[in-house]
């Protein structure tokens, strides 16, 4: 089993190289007949432009090559075709540094993205790397448009919403001194689902003696103004609608929002559509109920700020609404109540650059709730790029705060983004090939919410340098047939041939096949080319790096003999089936080298003198010397002797060399055995020696020394051999246990005297102690510092 497993593991190991090689070297497997095909297949490829490079029967797309295979065949690098892409920057203002209360800029005089245009010239295969820089610019203007649902479960909050105006400027004052705000309101399609109703529920759909407005799909109440108070009145005159079903019409109203810039007043600045709802969402589709089967066409249909196409045309689907979004740079908000926040979560998930904030159940948190999800929306920068056209691909790499870098999808952003922090991202941007149209791309790149962007415009290097040289109708090819270029014939249509010298019509006839059989045999090409126009046009291996060539293919650079499993030892390459050696090594399969350094022995002398040496191994002719240098006699004297205090030190830690044991004695393998039966016994296979040697104490030690190949090993038995002697051990110990035993007397003598002399001491102490004459809490020599004098004159008066 183990031996399948093995075979299994080298053959699938055989099959991968084999498939690396394959994939490795594309310029070969492309057959590239022209300079500039071949530099469309991949960055690796080159062309080779001389005219003399093609062995005979390798055909024209053998010029196509890896660069460095091209050069080993022979082709000088000044003659290889190999170019390269360039970019160029065209527009490149510098981002905007202002600070808050400076001088006012207009919103086109701002710059928050570096730089603005470039060009780029794509090599196929060869990626061009952009750098872009992104920086929040401080006071940045803020346009803000409040949609909301004005269905009747909306009531409490239209009368918050009233003021909402003046507090909001005066909020978000503290963050731009340029701000503008407008209004507009839904309810739902004036055909959805009032349907069965009658004319005067469609005026009023309220209940009760509550009077509504009738319904409507979208209503543009305030265009974005900076007057708070005017915004304060219109919403104030607003009355709520009614609808019969819970999901709202909203879709249709942000669809125009997007779309009718003129009427929004939308700014080339921050973007932001506040929608607020206490209910869920019709989508495309759900207008079939009212009758409504065509889709939604994304475009303004505003006539007196009032939607008049809600009956023609269905809601706009999701990823609708995600295009135009973010065609129109506008971030969402959905202010929406708790009980729907598990829906609208799910929507933004669908719509980048959006946020969710929970309404209260009057509406009455909207401001904080604007101003928290405009700095979440604000501090994160995603990039976007428009759609790549045929066979160019983009990766992207972030460069963000504190040293995050991000690649892949996460390349394409950085969070938590304060006013004034710039951050980088490093773009990628490869082609692969050349467009079927020849002509320049452009693609733009722009971070999502923001109205500035990045042109990239895109050309392609799709023919070599030397094309531009190229001499049509040639004498070169064939009496005119084909155009010379790049050291090559790029054939006239219906031409073929290296000189373009048949008709594709007359490839291949029996007149022609007889100049492709050698010595007249029946093989064509030896059976490893096609003949074409009467000349052999070898075919390829599955490994790029093995060829056929010659006048009939019969030569090849692999087929040559083989040493240690590599092609001519690795020492040379094979040419026609014959190994050219390199330099220093000779023989069929270049396996034998000339260098005879490996032949030297310690006395510098090549085989010691005592042999001859070939193809660097030593073929000892005195018949008492072995090893790889000649110089091992078993049968001499002295080679114990040699390495005997080696030996010693390393099996038994002494001898002279036990201090430079590590430094002198390494030049072994050393094996300890249990007895001398274990020693290993004289072999044919390589010189071995039986030693006995003694120590300085007069105990004896054996080994073996041989040498494998060009391995030392020792062999040595690990207990050593003293002589037992007269009975000095027994005596030795009896004496040394007398004198422990008299140690062990003579102390515990002196403990004894040491007790006894303490005990007398210390009853002498307590007989002085009870004969002492003076009060034990009294000092008896102690005397007072006071001197006391009477004064003779003093009478006691």
């Amino acid at each position: 089993m183990d031996l399948k497993l093995l075979f299994m593991s080298t053959l699938f190991g055989i099959i991968c190289c084999s498939s690396a090689q394959q994939e490795g070297n594309e310029c070969i497997k492309a057959n590239a007949l022209s300079c500039g095909e071949c530099i469309q297949v991949g960055a690796k490829c080159g062309w080779c432009t001389d005219t003399e490079f093609l062995k005979q029967g390798e055909p024209t797309s053998a010029r196509c090559d890896e660069l460095e295979s091209l050069m080993k065949r022979g082709c000088d690098a000044a003659r290889i075709e190999n170019p390269h892409g360039s970019q160029k920057i065209l527009k490149n203002k510098a981002v905007t540094n202002r600070k808050k209360g400076a001088e006012k800029l207009r919103p086109e005089d701002i710059t928050q993205i570096q730089p603005q245009k470039l060009s780029l010239n794509l090599r196929s295969g060869e990626p061009q790397n952009i750098k872009l820089r992104f920086k929040r610019a401080e006071d940045y203007p803020i346009d803000l448009y409040y949609l909301m649902d004005l269905s009747y479960s909306m009531k409490d909050d239209l009368e918050n919403v009233k003021n909402l105006g003046t507090s909001l400027m005066k909020e978000m004052s503290k963050i731009t001194s340029d701000f503008r705000i407008g209004f507009g309101s839904f309810v739902e399609k004036t055909v959805m689902p009032y349907i069965s109703t009658t004319p005067a529920k469609l005026l009023n759909p309220c209940t009760g003696d509550q009077n509504c407005t009738s319904p409507f799909s979208y209503k543009n109440v305030l265009k974005l103004t900076s007057n708070g108070h005017q915004f304060n009145s219109l919403v104030g005159q607003q009355q709520i609608s009614g609808n019969l079903d819970s999901p709202e019409g909203g879709f249709d109203a942000i669809m125009q929002v997007a779309v009718c810039g003129e009427h929004i007043g939308w700014r080339n600045v921050t973007r932001l559509l506040v929608f607020s709802t206490d209910a869920g969402f019709h989508f495309a589709g759900d207008g079939k109920l009212g009758g409504i089967v065509l889709p939604n066409d994304g475009r303004c249909h505003l006539e007196n700020n009032m939607y008049t196409m809600s009956h023609y045309y269905d809601y706009p689907s999701i990823a609708h609404l995600v295009q135009k979004l973010s065609e129109n740079n506008i971030q969402t908000i959905f202010a929406v109540t708790e009980e729907f926040q598990p829906v609208y979560k799910e929507l933004k998930n669908l719509i980048p650059k959006s946020a969710v904030g929970t309404l209260s159940a009057n509406s009455s948190n909207v401001i904080n709730l604007i101003v928290d999800a405009y700095n979440s929306l604000s501090s994160e920068v995603i990039l976007e790029n428009s759609k790549l056209p045929e066979g160019v691909t983009i990766t992207y790499q972030s460069h963000c705060k504190n040293g995050v870098v991000n690649e892949g999808e996460s390349g394409r952003k950085c969070s938590n983004i304060s006013i004034g922090d710039e951050v980088s991202f490093n773009i990628n941007i490869t082609a692969q090939g050349c467009p079927k149209q020849d002509k320049p791309e452009s693609i733009k790149i722009k971070p999502l919410g923001f109205t500035e962007e990045v042109e990239i415009l895109l050309s392609f290097i799709c023919e070599c340098e030397c094309h531009k040289h190229g001499i049509e109708n040639s004498d070169m090819c064939h009496n005119g047939n084909g155009t010379f270029e790049c050291g090559a014939c790029r054939c006239n249509k219906g031409r073929v041939g290296r000189q373009c010298e048949c008709r594709k019509d007359e490839v291949s006839t029996e007149d022609l096949d007889k100049n492709c059989r050698k010595d007249n045999g029946t093989d064509i090409c030896s059976n490893n080319g096609e003949c074409v126009c009467g000349t052999c046009e070898c075919k390829k291996r599955d490994n790029p790096e093995e060829r056929y060539s010659g006048k009939f293919c019969e030569c090849d650079n692999f087929n040559c003999d083989r040493s240690n499993n590599k092609l001519c030892g690795g020492h040379g390459r094979c040419e026609c089936r014959v190994c050219i050696c390199d330099a220093n090594y000779t023989g069929s399969a270049c396996d034998c080298s000339l260098d005879a350094s490996t032949c030297l022995a310690s006395n510098k002398q090549i085989c010691n003198g005592r042999g001859i040496c070939e193809c660097g191994t030593c073929r000892c002719t005195d018949p008492k010397f072995q090893g790889p240098t000649c110089e091992i006699c078993p049968t001499c004297p002295g080679v114990c002797t040699e390495h005997k205090e080696c030996v010693q030190c390393r099996a038994f830690g002494t001898g002279e060399k036990k201090d430079t044991c590590e430094r002198d004695c390494s030049y072994f393998n050393l094996i300890k055995v249990k007895d001398r039966d274990k020693l290993p016994q004289p072999v044919q296979a390589f010189p071995l020696m039986h030693c006995k040697e003694r120590d300085a104490n007069d105990c004896w030690f054996y080994y073996t020394y041989a040498v494998n190949n060009t391995e030392k090993e020792v062999h040595v038995v690990e207990t050593l051999e003293c002589p037992a002697g007269p009975d000095i051990i027994p005596i030795v110990a009896g004496v040394v246990t007398g004198i422990v035993l008299i140690g062990l007397a003579l102390l515990l003598i002196w403990k004894l005297l040491m007790i006894i002399h303490d005990r007398r001491e210390f009853a002498k102490f307590e007989k002085e102690k009870m004969n002492a004459k003076w009060d034990t809490g009294e000092n008896p020599i102690y005397k007072s510092a006071v001197t006391t004098v009477i004064n003779p004159k003093y009478e006691g008066k």
